[in-house]
């Protein structure tokens, strides 16, 4: 209960930041051209309590998900339209602007927390483990299908030259159903092959059914499973199964899963120490569907090297991070739109109660990290043309500045009557998306 109540502050804190900071992009730009301000609400609801400063009733409510800026004005049906401080009033130029500062805002925040989280802790990952080599190759997989094996290394790929593991990684989620063209060399030997991945079932994006070479750690161990009462800890490096190397997850997951509950001996590594237990997996579910396991998390061993960055190093990485995290999600909502991927993708409040809560524990990076790509995403769904976001909006007023004349009454209100029943069924499909992960499968 405690850890729940502790998640719910945490989100309430991301939130909060996040929407604050963007209807300030809302405030600044109406003040900016004289737009009168009746409210800033942090909050929605009722109002608790505040101050009056000028014209403007600033304003704590009762309900802490986010805020908003009430302008005079703003709608055609509200009192004082002819004003001509009246949000309505101003050139159509004005109140896209003022549209647009809201998102804009958003991004700002992105850019500036990765900037300055940058410039007091920068973790580079070294060439080596960046490389794209392939540590194992999964049976039957679109991989397997194409050819490549174990220790490949992707020279090239939709004609880029030596790609990272992590270009590649991201071209494989979005492209589901989509061929990848690569150039592979395996022992000094140049071949071409294409690799068309799948939709992943489990995770909803695209799978080509392999992964990086590299060492694998131990992250986490379940207590009272087989791997915890073998005395396996978290740091573990793990060398061998049944005497078989490891240098992918996937290849000890597999090993794992192909047991048949029959012991197992695993060779792990400990202070430059090896060692070799035997563990007997059992049938179990944990994050997945039931499989033979032995009850840990295990992730890449990373060589990662820890620096400050200078001011325009630090932006300059901020912006090239927050560029690919405002592809790839372009990419996912188009995968979704064209049904080559998952709507699993898709994460709700009580999903977000969770990331908040685990982010905050691992520390202030994680924390500030998580806030940034939120934000970004913040900034990319309100931009969507849909009615009632900001996104909508500025469609709205674009058509109206291509006609040369406002749009009617009653087209406006059926617009934003459609965007509200469309904003609603989101709201309901991703609260059910979150506790859907929580049911048992069947």
């Amino acid at each position: 209960m405690l850890v729940f109540l502790e998640n719910i502050l945490w989100v309430l804190v991301l939130i909060g930041v996040m929407i604050n900071i963007h209807e300030m992009g809302h405030f600044w730009a109406a003040r900016y051209f004289d737009v009168k301000i009746d409210a800033f609400s942090f909050g929605f609801g009722l109002r608790l309590f505040g101050f009056r400063r000028g014209e403007t009733d600033y304003r704590f409510s009762l309900i802490p998900f986010g805020g908003y800026v009430k302008m005079a004005g703003e709608q055609v049906t509200d009192a004082g339209i002819d004003d001509p401080r009246a949000f309505l009033s101003k050139p159509r130029w004005q109140r896209l602007i003022i549209a647009f500062a809201g998102p804009f805002m958003n991004v700002v925040l992105a850019v500036g927390l990765l900037t300055g989280l940058y410039m007091v802790k920068y973790q580079k990952v070294s060439e080596a483990d960046m490389e794209a080599i392939i540590g194992h190759v999964m049976p039957d997989s679109p991989a397997a299908k194409a050819g490549i094996q174990d220790g490949d290394r992707i020279v090239k790929m939709d004609g880029k030259e030596n790609p990272t593991w992590e270009d590649v990684g991201l071209k494989e989620l979005t492209s589901a159903y989509r061929p990848m063209h690569l150039t592979i060399d395996r022992s000094g030997q140049r071949f071409d092959t294409t690799v068309t991945p799948i939709l992943s079932e489990r995770f909803g994006v695209g799978s080509a059914g392999w992964d990086e070479r590299g060492e694998v750690q131990l992250e986490s161990i379940e207590p009272g499973y087989p791997a915890d009462k073998a005395g396996l800890k978290k740091g573990d490096l793990l060398v061998a199964v049944n005497g078989q190397p490891i240098h992918s997850r996937i290849k000890f997951q597999e090993l794992t899963k192909s047991s048949g509950g029959r012991p197992i001996a695993i060779e792990f590594e400990l202070n430059g120490q090896r060692h070799t237990v035997m563990v007997q997996p059992v049938y179990a579910k944990l994050d997945g569907p039931a499989r033979w396991m032995i009850g840990v998390g295990h992730v890449p061993k990373l060589h990662v090297t820890t620096t400050r960055l200078s001011l325009p190093d630090a932006l300059r990485e901020s912006l090239r991070q927050n560029w690919t995290g405002a592809f790839l999600m372009v990419q996912v909502l188009k995968g979704m739109v064209e049904r080559r991927m998952s709507t699993k993708n898709l994460t709700g409040p009580i999903g977000m109660i969770q990331l908040s809560g685990d982010a905050a524990r691992q520390g202030p990076t994680e924390y500030l990290g998580l806030m940034a790509m939120v934000s970004l995403q913040l900034a990319l769904f309100n931009l969507l043309p849909i009615p009632v976001l900001d996104g909508g909006t500025i469609l709205m007023l674009l058509v109206e500045m291509t006609m040369r004349r406002d749009l009617s009454l009653t087209v406006k209100e059926a617009v934003f009557k459609v965007g509200f029943v469309c904003i609603m069924a989101l709201v309901a499909f991703v609260i059910y998306n979150d506790i859907s992960r929580y049911l048992p499968a069947g």
